[in-house]
């Protein structure tokens, strides 16, 4: 199976219980910052300039499990910043998995080897590795020289202990895709479980503090679709994480539409609104988020800023809940949920 039974059980049995009880707006994966704090500063990255003002502030692990709890989500995706150096991360991972959650601990990969022994495998628990690239690439993106050859060491490390280890891969405008095909060709020798893509979303803290950068990275969506397409062939060769109704609309295939609650984030400020990657409100509590957050006006032909996003924490609970479904949508999930 490409996920672990698990996780197909629970998401496949929250929804089913979401649908009898005719809830409209439900999250499928919490994100979950418990801080913003990096040690990196990564060319497309927002969170470290959006939020420099609180960029020392910490969510405790009591805070963090009771957002868990208000969400209810089947899924956390454990993110920041970068999380392996919170001090509680491995209290909190245990405090999750308690709750019988699943984990996607997303990181780049310099600190897996020192906090290993923090954690223990189970089919609950990823490590989720951003590489943007081999070596020289992904260094220069993340502004550091030995960047990549830390995160493959963790990622070897990792498996060597029998941990699932899954990478995230965003693609900017001059993403070489004939590098990435080695990438991940590396990787799948290394055990790696699986991979995730997403386009480069164009940050408005990014554009703000670097226009000019921000124009030559970010891609329109027309541009996201050329390069998606292209990648068609690739992609078939891989044991993507990245559903394939996403992977069409990627494509120019089909459309979606955005269903940004399917992701709620979580951080050190409050429940961010609308989304991942927008923020015109922090809220309180999590029903305050879902009730109080203008939906309608939100998405693609509705706000400036969703013009040009095609972003997997928008459009992948799209494909999740059969938004935009098409005949023959629910095999095909099924398929590749089973392969």
């Amino acid at each position: 199976m490409r996920f672990p039974l698990s996780l197909t059980t629970s998401m496949v049995g929250y929804m089913a219980g979401k649908a009898l009880k005719r809830e409209k707006r439900f999250p499928l994966v919490l994100m979950l910052e418990p801080l913003h704090a990096c040690n990196l500063t990564c060319t497309g990255c927002g969170r470290i300039r959006e939020y420099s003002t609180t960029i020392k502030d910490r969510l405790t692990v009591e805070e963090c499990l009771a957002s868990v709890d208000e969400a209810g989500a089947p899924i956390v995706s454990i993110c920041g910043g970068e999380p392996l150096i919170y001090p509680d991360i491995g209290a909190l991972v245990q405090g999750i998995l308690k709750r019988r959650k699943h984990i996607y601990l997303c990181t780049n990969g310099m600190f897996i080897q020192k906090r290993l022994d923090e954690f223990r495998p189970t089919s609950r628990f990823f490590f989720n590795v951003h590489l943007d690239g081999l070596e020289e690439t992904h260094d220069v993106a993340v502004e550091r020289r030995g960047v990549f050859k830390a995160a493959v060491e963790g990622i070897v490390a990792a498996k060597r202990r029998g941990f699932l280890v899954c990478t995230n891969t965003t693609i900017y405008k001059e993403t070489d895709l004939a590098e990435i095909d080695r990438l991940f060709a590396s990787l799948t020798k290394l055990g790696v479980d699986g991979f995730m893509l997403s386009p480069a979303y164009g940050y408005v803290a990014v554009k703000e503090t670097n226009p000019q950068g921000a124009a030559e990275i970010f891609m329109t969506r027309d541009d996201i679709r050329a390069k998606f397409k292209e990648a068609e062939g690739l992609l078939k060769k891989y044991r993507m994480m990245s559903s394939p109704i996403y992977l069409e609309f990627l494509s120019g295939r089909r459309e979606l539409t955005c269903t940004a609650w399917g992701n709620p984030t979580r951080n050190v400020k409050g429940w961010k609104g609308p989304c991942y990657l927008i923020t015109d409100q922090h809220h309180a509590t999590f029903r305050e988020f879902m009730d109080n957050t203008p939906w309608d006006k939100y998405g693609y032909g509705k706000d400036p800023r969703c013009e040009h996003c095609m972003v997997h924490c928008g459009y992948e609970p799209s494909a999740a809940l059969g938004v935009n479904k098409k005949l023959g949508d629910s095999l095909k999930m099924l398929l590749w949920q089973l392969s």
